[in-house]
């Protein structure tokens, strides 16, 4: 398998956190971890295998009006790589309880950036395992990625992960 690149955002926090235990999941030496915040699409063109970790974050944020997120930086980036060659998998953190009715909204914003510069998307999971009243980020009656909520469920966490390892790892290049 060819090295993956692991772009997650914003840096600190449960985002981070996740991100750098997937890496150490997978093996740090078959995975780089990069911050969104100082990636250009240079960065991702160089890898076939690419992860995007992100936290659900406001509509405000992907449209534009606020500049201090570390996805707002990047998301001009993201249109400047055609993904056919690439095999996709993402992550997003949320929170269900707080937010049931936004629950993982950024794997949906995400995946209608990626999906016409032809991404091939892989790691759905199913929403049986979830709480939660609304999500934007389903796709044909699965997330389009996975979901963690590390506000409260941080237990499941690391049995999340290591399934949709084994799921999508073997589909990568």
């Amino acid at each position: 398998m060819e090295k993956i690149g692991l772009f997650y955002g914003p840096k600190g926090g449960s985002t981070e956190k996740v991100a750098k235990k997937m890496a150490e999941m997978i093996g740090h030496d078959k995975v780089d971890l990069l911050p969104v915040k100082d990636s250009k699409a240079e960065n991702i063109k160089k890898y076939s295998n690419v992860i995007f970790g992100v936290s659900t974050i406001g509509k405000e944020t992907w449209n534009g009006y606020s500049t201090a997120n570390d996805w707002d930086k990047f998301r001009p980036e993201l249109d400047k790589v055609d993904y056919s060659d690439k095999i996709i998998a993402m992550f997003s953190l949320g929170d269900h309880i707080t937010y049931p009715k936004h629950f993982v909204n950024a794997l949906r914003q995400l995946a209608e950036i990626l999906l016409p510069h032809n991404a091939n998307i892989v790691g759905y999971v199913d929403t049986d395992e979830y709480e939660f009243e609304e999500s934007t980020g389903i796709y044909d009656d699965k997330f389009i990625g996975l979901p963690i909520d590390e506000d409260y469920e941080p237990e499941k966490t690391d049995q999340r992960i290591q399934s949709w390892l084994d799921n999508i790892l073997p589909k990568f290049k």
